[in-house]
């Protein structure tokens, strides 16, 4: 008897299971289908990077705070990318950067003060900052421009201007003319 009830509660279990299993799968996937080929390539390579840090942490090849930091900053990079496929509905995305407060230095020769950062704002002439997200620790976004978007820096210090060769004796109100040649 008691054989019996543990094989049916084995046996509507592993029902439920299978239920449940493929409406997650159809959910995943037609979450996705609102994107093109190219936004839903990057969400599957973001979910393959995923992947590999929750293979590598398991093998113990990553300490704990460093599968933390790469887990959370994944899931910036997929709610950015979301983000932008949405608000644009174009299947484009730039390449995308996210790195902690700490981790300024890694993007810019002298990093910009988080704080100061505003979105839209182009960083060094080669970042767009799109927004920080809040993953358990903040994470701020760049897109990377392409190089038609990155513009000359703006010179230090405008040119002086030329002066005209005009001497300070001549009157510059009466045309200048010269006498015609006689030829030989």
């Amino acid at each position: 008897m008691m054989a019996t009830f543990h094989a049916r509660f084995s046996l509507v279990s592993l029902l439920l299971l299978l239920a449940v299993c493929p409406i997650e799968g159809i959910q995943n996937r037609s979450s996705e289908d609102e994107f093109g080929p190219v936004v839903r390539a990057y969400l599957g390579y973001l979910k393959n990077e995923q992947e590999v840090v929750d293979d590598r942490a398991s093998r113990r090849e990553i300490s704990s705070s460093y599968y933390r930091r790469n887990s959370n900053r994944i899931r910036a990079l997929r709610q950015i990318a979301i983000k932008l496929a949405r608000e644009s509905h174009n299947d484009y995305l730039p390449e995308l950067e996210a790195v902690a407060a700490d981790e300024m230095g890694l993007l810019f020769e002298h990093p910009p003060q988080p704080a100061r950062l505003r979105v839209g704002e182009v960083v060094a002439n080669k970042l767009r900052f799109l927004g920080a997200v809040k993953s358990v620790e903040v994470f701020y976004v760049f897109a990377r421009l392409d190089p038609f978007e990155q513009a000359e820096p703006p010179p230090k210090t405008l040119p002086k201007p030329v002066p005209s060769p005009v001497s300070p004796n001549s009157d510059v109100s009466k045309p200048v003319t010269r006498n015609r040649r006689v030829a030989p």
